[in-house]
């Protein structure tokens, strides 16, 4: 049963943030103004900041402010959580763009049988070089992309599952062992709820965002929480490639930026170091 409030829920959002002062407004703008009454406490978590993200932060009223010295996303989500007061809970990447009435569709979605929830996604690719948008027209197009959870900067949580997720080791690619922690049945994308992500700028950017999620990946492997089916088949990409001969170029582009992610993470998986957290910086405002 989905353990939730009479009428409405509220909902506690957390949202890690490690110098993001040049765009954390458009996200607290965007969660903080809309129509209805209903209670949207938003905790954000500044980790390692030495930019003033917690001053930002601070001129919202009613907005909970974590100034924590150690840049980790991990032990921000952890030590928000233990402030957040709403047994619903959403967590919200610090680049994300998303409206109050979008994430509040996400918690009304939330019911006995659908107790996690994200948005539809879509990415400001404007700025971003030809191999950007490329890769990310592909990559939109993979079944498990679709499907899943991960990649979307935003899930909602019942209570429940958020109870499954607490329990979840700290792992470097938190969003798809999040998702990964329910079935199909029990997790919904939501039609019409949207979540806006700043893509890359540049080829060498993405790259660093791939050396992240390969060598996440992997750990999630050795911790057997990754299942078959968020892999990346060459079954997959073939079927991609068939549309059309520039789906086939662009999917030429996908191999090459995904293998060079993997590549290169190659070194930081030998360490054994699933806590370096490589973003890239073209995206932030």
């Amino acid at each position: 049963m989905c353990r939730m409030t009479a009428g409405p829920s509220p909902v506690s959002v957390v949202v890690p943030a490690h110098n993001e002062a040049g765009g954390i407004r458009r996200v607290l703008d965007l969660l903080t103004t809309g129509i209805g009454d209903r209670d949207v406490q938003v905790v954000v978590a500044c980790n390692g900041c030495t930019d003033g993200t917690a001053d930002v932060a601070r001129e919202y009223p009613g907005v909970v402010v974590l100034d924590l010295p150690e840049p980790s996303k991990r032990l921000a989500m952890k030590a928000a959580d233990d402030v957040a007061t709403h047994p619903v809970r959403a967590y919200l990447d610090a680049d994300v763009g998303v409206s109050r009435e979008h994430l509040l569709a996400l918690v009304d979605a939330l019911d006995d049988r659908t107790i996690a929830t994200g948005p539809e996604r879509r990415f400001s690719l404007d700025a971003s070089s030809w191999p950007v948008r490329w890769y990310y027209d592909v990559w939109s197009r993979l079944p498990a992309v679709r499907e899943g959870l991960f990649g979307r900067g935003l899930i909602v949580l019942a209570p429940q599952a958020h109870e499954r997720v607490r329990a979840l080791p700290l792992v470097l690619s938190d969003d798809l062992a999040i998702s990964e922690a329910f079935s199909p049945e029990e997790r919904r994308v939501v039609p019409g709820a949207l979540a806006v992500i700043e893509a890359p700028r540049t080829v060498r950017d993405l790259v660093r965002r791939r050396i992240r999620i390969a060598t996440g990946n992997t750990q999630l492997d050795q911790l057997g929480m990754r299942s078959a089916v968020t892999r990346t088949s060459v079954k997959d990409l073939l079927r991609i490639a068939a549309g059309s001969p520039a789906l086939a170029l662009k999917v030429v582009a996908f191999v090459a930026i995904t293998g060079s992610g993997r590549l290169l993470a190659r070194r930081r998986i030998r360490r054994g170091d699933y806590t370096t957290w490589s973003r890239d910086q073209s995206s932030r405002g």
